[in-house]
């Protein structure tokens, strides 16, 4: 870890963080003078996991959107590094441009040749410029929608990872047709013949999310969030105040724990402790596990009654009453 770098740090990690940087400062001494410390250091490691576990189990609702904005989060690119193989980017929309806010391509998945569509955030301001902070125009949809045509004809199931803060609001992209690139990838996706298997890892918002979110399974990583609109937007609609952002992050039930309750998602990927950004090959092989088995489930299915499910799981989001006429 680069410990001169806390300013990358959220506030309520900075105590474990300081208590890492004792150990490593510890063993880095001792390799020195050539001293024996394992003793030392088990007992700070001890204290440090007990620390993340009191620190991590318990967090706010606002705390947890930090932790999916997190700079040092893993990142679509990140993850296939980790879990697939082959992968072979492919780029354009076959009408206006390739979009880098939107990264897919062909790839393996232990046996599995599979289609891998998902939000690409940047690290820093040069690469979030050229990512536009995960943003996609209306023709990375169509790239996403070209990707996932081309995987129904080749019969490979399509795996997508979302994270975005939601799509580009921009005059040029709602003059391309930013919202019917939306709704035209919601359609398509709920009647594409493969396995669609959809991973939320960050930022889950609005419309932006819900172009890749129509999935057999979704499952979101323990710390991501899923919402109709970010925190800000919400506390500047409703109180016209920005500064309430966490009041509306409680109250939207945005967790992976509240979509988990409300049927939104089919389960949750836990992390490890302190976030996925703390370890980024252990969060990818739960990633990779969660996918192979739902995978290895859905291919069962004959394509009638996959997608006759995946309807109904949509169908039967929400409760609704008919209060009747007065």
């Amino acid at each position: 870890m680069d410990w001169k770098k806390k300013a990358l740090w959220l506030d309520f990690e900075l105590p474990l963080v300081e208590l890492e940087e004792r150990i490593q400062t510890l063993q880095d001494s001792a390799d020195v003078r050539g001293m024996d410390v394992q003793e030392e250091v088990a007992r700070l490691r001890a204290k440090a996991e007990k620390l993340g576990r009191e620190i991590f189990e318990k967090l706010e609702p606002w705390q947890r959107v930090q932790l999916a904005r997190h700079p040092r989060r893993p990142t679509t690119v990140d993850l296939i590094g980790y879990i697939f193989t082959d992968f072979q980017e492919l780029h354009g929309d076959r009408m206006f441009r390739d979009d880098p806010a939107i990264v897919g391509g062909m790839a393996t998945l232990g046996e599995r040749k599979i289609m891998l569509i998902g939000h690409q955030k940047g690290r820093d301001t040069k690469s979030n410029i050229k990512r536009n902070f995960g943003m996609a125009h209306p023709e990375g949809y169509r790239k996403a929608l070209r990707l996932m045509e081309m995987a129904a004809r080749f019969e490979r199931p399509v795996v997508t990872f979302i994270d975005t803060p939601g799509a580009y609001p921009g005059l040029g992209a709602e003059e391309r047709g930013q919202a019917e690139a939306i709704a035209r990838n919601l359609r398509e996706m709920a009647a594409l013949p493969v396995p669609i298997v959809v991973v939320v890892t960050g930022e889950g918002g609005s419309g932006g999310a819900l172009a890749l979110g129509v999935g057999d399974r979704i499952y979101m990583l323990e710390n991501s969030i899923y919402s109709v609109i970010s925190p800000e937007g919400c506390a500047a609609i409703l109180w016209r105040d920005g500064a309430k952002s966490k009041e509306a992050a409680k109250a939207m039930k945005l967790t992976s724990a509240d979509a988990r309750r409300l049927g939104v998602i089919d389960g949750v990927i836990k992390e490890p402790i302190g976030g996925a950004h703390r370890d980024h090959e252990g969060m990818a092989a739960s990633i990779q596990g969660q996918i192979q088995d739902a995978l290895a489930e859905l291919e069962q299915l004959p394509v009638n009654d996959l997608l006759d499910r995946r309807l109904q799981k949509f169908l039967d989001m929400g409760d609704f009453e008919d209060a009747g006429r007065s």
